[in-house]
């Protein structure tokens, strides 16, 4: 289908989502003084905001609290009675969006210059998009309308109560028992959370072992710590069908085997992963093509394969859906967008941090032992354990350890796994690392305070000197000292 261009645009950029991506992508356009408009049809925010990052971390707080108060005895501290209601631990979850909340408002986007409006946009043509009945032209489409949950298509699901992470923040009760079906990061965390409240949790997950994307020492890490804290592990294991008896709700799970077995629940969450918002843009129509995971299918400065004036970010292109990767995104997308041809920048992919906020928390950044083994690159494995760690055994938190990859005989950084309270905070020493190029030798002889958990990222750095030591210059060393004698 061929399209008219327009002699003239309204717009240097639209930006269709308000999520992070979109918000970025827009700051950004607005601040280089083109002209932008970003279209939202629900919420400014987007899923960080109002059902992802900002309220699961709110309620993985308040869980903290129940961790601390019922393991008070390995603190010298006989009993802890907490009486909570948990409607307002919920309360406070609404409480913390609403205070982050004008952060991201059409009041403050609208004062740095971006035009916000309301409504549903639908790609018409390459340089047209149909906010509702009005039609905006502009040189550039920027696609920000991130991802959503992922339901499956299983018997008798719809007849039984079950959230996922979009609206899993309405419920007001706790659960008395309650079944997760995803051991992923969202499942991991929200696992964790609701069996520190109280509720009976089985989480169940099909691979054989939880985070599945780490390296097994995490995944062993994660699993001893929920049975301690009393959720169920179930790996091995898929859902298979759900149905009703006497009123009670029932899950019948399968696993590798054929073997099959039921568990009664009130409630299920659904955490099998997101799927990327691509309906109802009017991408068919312009022949969009869309990868096999239903992402956008983009080139290396994030434009479509067929029009070089739209370009995608965040959760709706892959292959990371992180709230940081989409900001990081936004910067190529709009840059790319305003300034092209005469200058364009490639996405970098090689130095992505992320985490998961389970207690204690799992950060990694490039590559771990898995994928290092999986891509046949030779490499070397240090593990510090905190165990080790003054600061971690001063409070009574010394369950994890700080990984590391390097390239075989050099300290090049390749990546890095830490298991460990605040993981997400020490993990930017080794990110920085890898981005600016210095390895293992720097992180050693940088002076950290004592005494802290961040030491441990200075003490994994000792641990791989002390197995590379040149041992021809200590027996020099012998014999220097030796004779001075």
């Amino acid at each position: 289908m061929k399209f008219k261009k327009p002699n003239k645009f309204e717009y240097n950029t639209v930006v269709i989502g308000a999520g992070s991506a979109g918000l970025v992508t827009s700051y950004i356009t607005s601040l280089l003084k083109a002209k932008v408009a970003l279209v939202e049809k629900h919420k400014m925010g987007g899923d960080c905001l109002n059902t992802g990052c900002v309220p699961s971390k709110a309620l993985i707080k308040s869980a903290k609290i129940f961790g601390i108060a019922k393991n008070s005895k390995k603190y010298g501290i006989k009993n802890i009675n907490i009486d909570f209601n948990f409607s307002e631990i919920m309360e406070r979850v609404q409480n913390v969006i609403k205070k982050i909340e004008p952060h991201d408002s059409v009041e403050r986007y609208s004062s740095l210059g971006v035009d916000c409006l309301e409504g549903n946009a639908k790609i018409i043509s390459p340089w047209e998009v149909k906010v509702d009945n009005k039609t905006l032209t502009t040189k550039n489409i920027v696609i920000a309308s991130g991802a959503r949950p992922f339901v499956p298509n299983l018997e008798g699901l719809n007849e039984i109560p079950y959230v996922t992470s979009d609206n899993l923040w309405e419920i007001k009760n706790l659960p008395e028992r309650m079944i997760v079906l995803g051991g992923g990061a969202i499942g991991c965390e929200l696992t964790q959370c609701f069996a520190r409240f109280g509720s009976k949790v089985t989480i169940i997950e099909r691979s054989e072992r939880l985070m599945p994307r780490e390296d097994i020492e995490v995944s062993d890490v994660i699993e001893n710590k929920f049975k301690d804290e009393g959720a169920v592990v179930s790996i091995s294991y898929s859902a298979k069908r759900f149905y009703k008896k006497n009123n009670q709700n029932f899950v019948v799970i399968e696993n590798t085997k054929g073997d099959t077995k039921e568990i009664e629940f009130d409630l299920a969450l659904i955490a099998l992963g997101r799927k990327p918002n691509t309906e109802d843009l009017g991408l068919e129509n312009l022949g969009i093509e869309l990868n096999s995971n239903g992402t956008l299918k983009l080139d290396n400065y994030l434009r479509t394969t067929k029009y070089k004036n739209i370009f995608g970010c965040g959760d709706v292109a892959g292959p990371y859906q992180f709230t940081h990767m989409a900001s990081h995104q936004a910067w190529f997308a709009s840059v790319n967008s305003l300034f092209q041809p005469f200058k364009k920048f490639k996405v970098n992919y090689s130095i992505v941090p992320w985490a998961t906020f389970t207690d204690p928390e799992v950060a990694t950044v490039g590559l771990n032992e898995t994928m290092a083994r999986q891509q046949n690159i030779n490499h070397e494995v240090t593990i510090y354990n905190l165990e080790k760690n003054d600061r971690a055994v001063a409070d009574s938190e010394n369950e994890g350890f700080v990984k590391v990859i390097t390239k075989k005989g050099t300290d090049k950084i390749l990546g890095a796994t830490i298991v460990s309270p605040n993981a997400s905070d020490m993990l930017i020493e080794f990110t920085s690392a890898m981005k600016n190029n210095y390895g293992l030798n720097q992180i050693m002889s940088t002076i950290h305070p004592y005494p802290s958990m961040s030491e441990a990222n200075k003490f994994a750095a000792s641990t791989w000197k002390q197995k590379n030591k040149p041992e021809w210059i200590f027996k020099y060393l012998e014999w220097f000292h030796r004779i001075r004698r």
